[in-house]
């Protein structure tokens, strides 16, 4: 019986070592106005480092990469969660969007941060400083329905 454990543990252990080299190129594509919706929107100091510290890691080309991204297949499940992200929304891109979509988005945002969905509990468990207190979501919240109601042109 020792014998099979000794056996699954040296298979489990080359496997692992083997699909390090699948390993998945991660996205480390650049805009040339990475702060697109800051320098566009004047947003306040606060209400940035609230989105770059809750937000950006998925939802903007200025994501983060911890030393574990690299290390398959955690790092498989990394890089399909960002794309993820910014397949909803990527704030690097924010001048690419129409009035229309900005306001979609922005509404889309208020409404994942009231309901408590965004960020994603699995990301503020590894990230603890991405995680909202109480009083920064009513400001996250208050600037998301100002920019709405003000900032976007319509």
């Amino acid at each position: 019986m020792k014998k099979i454990y000794i056996v699954v543990f040296v298979f489990l252990f080359i496997l692992l070592v083997l699909i390090q080299f699948i390993g998945v190129k991660p996205d480390l594509r650049q805009t040339n106005n990475i702060n697109a919706i800051f320098t566009l929107n004047n947003t306040p100091d606060e209400i940035g480092l609230l989105l770059k510290q809750s937000c950006f890691d998925c939802h903007s080309n200025e994501t983060n990469f911890p030393w574990y991204s690299k290390i398959a297949p955690i790092s498989w499940l990394i890089n399909a969660h960002i794309e993820e992200g910014r397949s909803h929304i990527n704030f690097s891109n924010w001048e690419q969007y129409t009035t229309e979509k900005q306001h979609a988005l922005i509404n889309k945002c208020k409404e994942e941060v009231k309901e408590n969905k965004m960020p994603l509990k699995s990301y503020t468990l590894i990230h603890r400083n991405s995680k909202l207190t109480s009083e920064e979501k009513i400001e996250l919240i208050s600037w998301f329905e100002y920019y709405s109601n003000n900032e976007i042109k319509k």
